[in-house]
């Protein structure tokens, strides 16, 4: 993971901790647990960021 991300934390967060951070790395989108951020990190392609916000934001199951 490049050391230099520069991390942000959703505007949603609830101020309890349950919060999570995304930063751009190298054509990639990666998502962290903010309280433990030693954790593993997801990458995603941008295409496929672009995927994962449009179905969190319905409420239908989607498939593949």
């Amino acid at each position: 993971m490049n050391p230099h991300a520069i991390w942000h934390k959703s505007s949603y967060s609830a101020g309890n901790g349950a919060c999570v951070e995304v930063a751009l790395i190298e054509g990639a989108v990666a998502v962290r647990d903010s309280k433990d951020t030693g954790l593993p990190v997801l990458a995603f392609t941008p295409q496929g960021w672009r995927a994962f916000l449009r179905a969190a934001g319905d409420d239908r199951p989607h498939r593949s």
